[in-house]
């Protein structure tokens, strides 16, 4: 009867360790951005079309993907996003048409993802990349792109765009 007993516990357990491993990325914390997720018309605050943006999970759940193309320039762009399960933080690797890259972490607070840059130290002064993503009551989203201070003090907004569907 032992013998039974532990052999059911063995299978158990090897099967929940199959099943884990088959979707390694199917915790609540890689789904705490999906809220980005969609194909979006891109508007500024005077609701000029400005942009098209597809957002779409892939590598099994694992990451999201942007794809960027402006309506007022030729700027096009794409990011990587992924939550790293070994510190706990979404990270975000942007890189565009013109060469222009920006690496950034942080996390989901207060229903907002919240991610910044390492310090970038420049002559005119030291400051961060920081972008914010919040879903709204209508369903669209507001992404706000800041430089900040070392305090955590706004700078300039950079860019502010509101995602509708």
């Amino acid at each position: 009867m032992k013998f039974i007993v532990i052999l059911i516990f063995l299978v158990s357990n090897n099967f929940k360790a199959q099943s884990s491993s088959n979707k390694p990325c199917a915790g609540i914390e890689y789904n705490q951005f999906d809220f980005w997720i969609g194909d979006w018309s891109v508007y500024d605050t005077k609701n000029n079309l400005i942009g098209k943006n597809k957002i779409q999970k892939i590598q099994e759940n694992c990451a999201l993907q942007e794809n960027w193309v402006s309506n007022t320039s030729s700027s096009k762009g794409t990011s990587y996003n992924f939550y790293n399960k070994i510190d706990n933080s979404w990270n975000q690797v942007w890189i565009d048409n013109t060469g222009f890259s920006l690496i950034l972490k942080g996390s989901l607070v207060d229903e907002k993802m919240v991610l910044k840059s390492k310090l970038i130290q420049s002559e005119k002064g030291n400051y961060y990349n920081r972008i914010t993503w919040h879903k709204n009551k209508d369903n669209s989203i507001t992404q706000v792109w800041e430089y900040v201070n070392e305090k955590g003090k706004v700078i300039s907004e950079v860019f502010r765009g509101i995602y509708k569907k």
